[in-house]
């Protein structure tokens, strides 16, 4: 009885990084280096600003899991760890050496998860499954990808914006997705297209499922359905603000702060009606769910 419960602890200590700490200080010379390159190329820019939140938030969920790591840990196999690890280096090398940040970040995330992978086996992580997918956001889409995405929905949101204007009588015409005002001229980027706003609010709608209704796959699925629309509304509601203000007030004010803080306030109430949305569908299932 004494031994063995003397290799219990030994054993737990092995599962939590105890005898691998060299890989603990190789991942974070390939991640220290690689959140550099994201702050200066992708986290400072509207189109990636909500990759911080995801990493802060995915990592305090990982954490929050972690008891329930340990009691289900299982060294995974050599092999498969040998392989992903392989993968994820040469992704890592090749996107570090030819400047694409995509692949460099997604590097590090499957050098991670190769280092949970050996410590607690498959099965563990199919428990906690959600907070390593949610850290897949922090992992920046390719500019090509983004590109071909907001194209049509930048032409979308100019159209709606600009015939909604005129409908009242406003000065405004648009070409493509440039918008005249009066003597103005705007161009609609890429980070008022929607893909800012759908990308976090997403993720942060998904955290939020997690949190209050669990991790049910398929009511995530519905949810998410809604946030797109929601992200398109808040952005055409957005890019009718920044005209407006442009057209009585000049384009200083309008390429102020303003713009800035009108993207922030139309996220916040994106995602409070996402939330009574939740609600509201929550209550309608679990009336459906009642009935004979």
């Amino acid at each position: 009885m004494t031994t063995t419960a003397a290799r219990g602890p030994a054993r737990r200590l092995d599962l939590t990084f105890g005898g691998r700490w060299p890989l603990v200080l190789g991942l974070a010379a390939l991640a220290i280096p690689t959140m550099y390159s994201l702050a200066d190329q992708t986290w400072s820019r509207d189109t990636g600003a909500q990759g911080p939140i995801i990493l802060a938030t995915g990592g305090w969920l990982l954490w929050r899991q972690w008891p329930e790591l340990r009691r289900e840990a299982k060294p995974g196999r050599a092999s498969i760890t040998a392989l992903l690890l392989l993968i994820s280096l040469a992704a890592y090398v090749f996107g570090r050496a030819y400047d694409f940040i995509t692949l460099e970040a997604a590097g590090v995330y499957g050098a991670g998860f190769a280092m949970l992978y050996v410590n607690f086996g498959g099965r563990a992580l199919v428990k906690v499954w959600f907070p390593l997918f949610y850290l897949a956001f922090a992992v920046p889409a390719p500019s090509y990808v983004i590109d071909h995405l907001t194209a049509p929905l930048k032409q979308f949101v100019s159209m709606v914006a600009t015939n909604g204007l005129q409908s009242v009588g406003m000065p405004v015409s648009r070409q493509g997705v440039t918008i005249f005002i009066a003597q103005y001229q705007l161009l609609v980027e890429d980070a008022c297209s929607g893909m800012n706003s759908l990308t976090g609010l997403i993720a942060i709608s998904l955290l939020y499922i997690y949190l209050i209704r669990g991790s049910n796959i398929l009511y995530s699925l519905i949810l998410t359905f809604f946030v797109i629309p929601v992200a398109i509304i808040a952005n055409i509601i957005r890019i009718i603000f920044i005209i407006l203000i442009t057209y009585y007030f000049g384009d200083a004010v309008g390429q102020s702060f303003i713009h800035y803080a009108a993207g922030l306030f139309l996220f916040a109430t994106s995602l409070l009606f996402i939330f009574a949305l939740d609600r509201g569908l929550y209550r309608a299932i679990g009336r459906l769910g009642s009935r004979p």
